[in-house]
């Protein structure tokens, strides 16, 4: 492998990984090849298919293994922390299923004067993404204070080159140092789902410049569609098949909603998740689970998911 390019911005790519070595592989080849990338970093969440010996055996990479797997949000706190402690001026933060363009952190650092928290858009690694078949965002991108949502890259590039005040962590964000130094680490505690939108919430309420760069890019395999329609169409519910994952979302979106929003719209959520269990797909064990998940929430009792892992 080629010497790292030193710059004048130290940049720390914290990769979170969970059995997945193949992709894992895959990426961190791709990080070799950015020269903008300092230091590659890797925090293995108790990995049972081989990762953390592949790990010790990559002299170029930096890894840990945590002691039990912590989810993406420990995941994350953990390794936000350990860049902070090398040094990193910014750090490069995404899950192991993503892919980013050889340009991405070029493109990205075109901005980095003018924005604290940034990313890409990800794009469905399977599509073609030309003028004639743009490609699907894998996370659809809703503007801020307007019911627009962006479905592809065609939507992008007629509100872009930038898009303010969204971002979508944590997959290929851009966090500086002195973002982190205001508003600390990811909760680790929340496990998955919600920790990325809490941080986002909590970096916008600190003031922080927030953007979405239409030009960079992550590519990243299709998960399904995000949004179920319900109420006769007039809005989506984020309906999983998991059960840790649906119990995570419960908890967490209300807790961030109430912390954030308010009671309003934390009731809001209660009451869509009330009706599309019992109206759009009736299930009584969703609205048991559902509930435990919400009480847990208030009463700030973060390891009931536990009992779903397996």
């Amino acid at each position: 492998m080629a010497a790292r390019t030193v710059t004048a911005v130290r940049v720390v790519a914290v990769v979170v990984t969970f059995n997945r070595l193949t992709l894992l592989q895959g990426l961190v080849t791709r990080l070799r090849e950015v020269p903008e990338v300092a230091e590659i970093l890797v925090v293995d969440n108790a990995s049972s298919d081989g990762t953390g010996q592949w790990l010790t055996s990559q002299s170029d990479v930096v890894s840990r293994t945590l002691p039990e797997n912590l989810g993406g949000a420990g995941g994350f706190h953990n390794g936000l922390g350990w860049a902070m402690a090398r040094g990193a001026d910014l750090v490069w933060l995404m899950d192991d299923d993503g892919l980013p363009d050889l340009d991405c952190l070029p493109v990205l650092l075109e901005h980095q004067s003018e924005l604290d928290f940034w990313g890409p858009i990800v794009v469905a690694e399977d599509d073609l993404d030309d003028a004639e078949h743009p490609a699907r965002l894998v996370f659809p991108i809703r503007l801020p204070g307007t019911a627009t949502v962006l479905r592809t890259t065609a939507d992008v590039a007629r509100h872009g080159p930038l898009l303010r005040d969204v971002v979508i962590p944590f997959n290929g964000v851009l966090v500086t140092r002195d973002l982190v130094e205001r508003v600390g680490l990811p909760r680790a505690e929340f496990f998955i789902w919600g920790d990325d939108v809490e941080y986002l919430w909590r970096a916008r309420q600190a003031g922080a410049r927030v953007a979405t760069i239409a030009g960079a890019r992550v590519r990243h395999p299709r998960v399904g569609d995000l949004g179920t329609p319900m109420m006769f169409g007039r809005t989506t519910y984020n309906h999983t098949p998991s059960d840790l994952k649906h119990y995570c979302m419960a908890r967490n979106n209300l807790v961030n909603l109430r912390t954030y929003r308010g009671p309003l719209p934390a009731l809001a959520f209660v009451v869509k998740t009330l009706w599309f269990y019992l109206f759009t797909s009736p299930s009584a064990a969703r609205l048991k689970l559902s509930a435990r998940g919400m009480t847990a929430g208030l009463r700030g009792d973060f390891t009931g998911h536990q009992k779903y892992l397996r």
